[in-house]
C-alpha cells in the first residue's frame, strides 16, 4: 500500500482489523477470516510490523545461536481470505474508528481486535534500557547471540527467575559452558511448581552449572556490572533482562479503558469497556476470571483470540457474544535441548501433584509448542460449529463459550 493511502469505511463492507501477528492475534485473524470468506460484507485485514512470524515461545534458542523455522505470515494466513498488512501501528482513535500506519496509512475499522502484545520492561531500573539485552523481538535475541559468541569467558547474568529467565539460563548454560551463567531474582526457580518439580528444576540448572541467586534484586544495569538492593554489585559481560514486562502506550493514548499497567479492561466477551467494537486479547489485555486476571502466555492467549473471532462471527448474525472462561493445563519449560519439566496444574494455575521430567517432558515440550501450526491448520478448515485451540498439547474441539 503506498504512503498517504487511506482506507475508508465502505458502505456495504463490514472491516474487521486485527493489531498484531502473534499467537493471539494469528489466532483471531485464521479463525475469523476462515468463518467469513465466503462473505462478502466482510474484510479481514492484520497488521504487524514483521512479514515473519516470531516464535516467542523460542527466542531463548535464538539468542544462542539456533536457527528457528522460517515461518511467513502471509503464508500461514493463506487460504483464509485475510489481507495481510506490513507496518509499525503508530496510533489508534477510538472515537475515529481509525489505524496509523507507519505515520502515513490510515486503515479504518468496524471492529478491531487489539493484540499488539507485551515486551520486556527495560524502564522500571535505571541502566536496563543501555546495558541489557532483552527477548522482546527476534532482533534482540540475534544480537544477545552475536554477544555470546564473541565471549571467550566472563559471566552473564540473567535478572529475572520466571519461567523466561529459566529457559534463557538453562539453554545459554548448555550452549555455552564455558561462561559462567547466573541466574538471579525476588523469587527461586520454579516457586510455583510443586516441591518434587521444583527440586528437579533446580537440581537441573545446578547440573548445567548455572548459578542460582534468590532473594535479590537487581536495582542498577552499569556497563560490566549489576547493582544489587544492598548494595553488592556483580560484575557482569552480559546481562539478560527477563524481569517483568509493559504493553504499548497505544491503548491509553486511543482513550481506550486501561488498567495501571496500560492494558485494555474488558468485559467478560473480551470487548473493551469503554469502547465494545474494540475487542482485547493476549498479553494487551486484563481479562479477569474467577480468579483473578490472567497472565499472558501461549497457552492463554490463543484461545483469546479465538474467543474474539467467535463473539465477532455472533454479533455479525445479530446475536449476543458469550462469556470467555479459560483455565490453565500446564506449565512447561525446558532445561536445554535435552531436559524439562512440566508442571500439570488446576484451573487457577496453582500446582497439582503431577508432573513430567526429562526426556517425557522434553517431547511434551516440543509438540506444545509446535502446536499452533496444525491448530492454524484446522481452523482454517474449521466449520461454523465450533473451535479448535490447543490444551495441554492435544487439539481440543470446543463449542463457543465452554472452556
Amino acid at each position: 500500500m503506498s504512503a498517504q493511502q487511506e482506507t475508508g469505511p465502505a458502505t456495504n463492507t463490514h472491516h474487521v482489523v486485527i493489531l498484531g501477528a502473534g499467537y493471539a492475534g494469528m489466532s483471531a485473524a485464521i479463525q475469523l477470516a476462515s468463518r467469513v470468506r465466503r462473505r462478502g460484507d466482510v474484510k479481514v485485514s492484520l497488521v504487524n510490523a514483521q512479514e515473519r512470524f516470531t516464535e516467542r515461545l523460542r527466542l531463548h534458542m535464538t539468542a544462542t545461536g539456533q536457527q528457528l523455522a522460517e515461518l511467513s505470515i502471509p503464508d500461514l494466513l493463506q487460504g483464509t481470505g485475510a489481507q495481510f498488512v506490513r507496518g509499525w501501528v503508530t496510533s489508534v482513535d477510538a472515537d475515529a474508528r481509525t489505524v496509523r500506519i507507519d505515520d502515513d496509512h490510515v486503515l479504518h475499522y468496524d471492529t478491531l481486535v487489539y493484540a499488539l502484545g507485551s515486551v520486556a520492561d527495560t524502564t522500571a531500573v535505571p541502566g536496563v534500557d543501555g546495558h541489557a539485552y532483552t527477548l522482546s523481538h527476534p532482533q534482540d535475541a540475534e544480537a544477545l547471540a552475536e554477544k555470546l559468541a564473541r565471549l571467550g569467558s566472563g559471566t552473564v547474568v540473567v535478572a529475572g527467575s520466571g519461567l523466561t529467565g529459566i529457559e534463557s539460563a538453562a539453554e545459554i548454560a548448555e550452549r555455552h559452558p564455558e561462561l559462567n551463567v547466573v541466574l538471579m531474582g525476588r523469587n527461586e526457580p520454579g516457586a510455583a511448581m510443586n516441591p518434587k518439580a521444583r527440586r528437579y528444576l533446580q537440581s537441573a540448572l545446578s547440573r548445567l552449572g548455572v548459578t542460582v541467586r534468590s532473594g535479590v534484586e537487581v536495582v542498577k544495569v552499569l556497563p560490566g556490572s549489576v547493582e544489587l538492593a544492598g548494595g553488592e554489585t556483580l560484575a557482569a559481560d552480559a546481562v539478560l533482562w527477563t524481569s517483568g514486562t509493559r504493553v504499548p502506550p497505544l491503548a491509553a493514548a486511543a482513550g481506550l479503558a486501561v488498567d495501571e499497567y496500560g492494558r485494555i479492561v474488558t468485559d467478560t466477551a473480551l470487548r473493551s469497556l469503554s469502547h465494545p467494537e474494540v475487542y482485547a486479547v493476549g498479553d494487551a489485555a486484563a481479562i479477569r476470571q474467577g480468579y483473578g486476571i490472567m497472565h499472558g502466555t501461549c497457552q492463554s492467549g490463543m484461545p483469546t483470540g479465538v474467543h474474539a473471532a467467535l463473539s465477532i462471527v455472533r454479533v455479525m448474525k445479530g446475536r449476543q457474544p458469550k462469556p470467555f472462561r479459560f483455565g490453565y493445563y500446564h506449565t512447561p519449560v525446558s532445561l536445554g535441548r535435552h531436559d524439562a519439566v512440566v508442571q500439570f496444574t488446576r484451573p487457577d494455575n496453582s500446582p497439582r501433584r503431577f508432573h513430567l521430567t526429562g526426556r517425557a517432558a522434553t517431547r511434551y515440550k516440543e509438540t506444545v509448542t509446535a502446536s499452533p501450526w496444525p491448530t492454524f491448520g484446522r481452523m482454517k478448515k474449521m466449520p461454523a460449529s465450533g473451535a479448535l485451540w490447543p490444551h495441554g498439547g492435544r487439539l481440543t474441539r470446543v463449542t463457543e463459550g465452554a472452556r
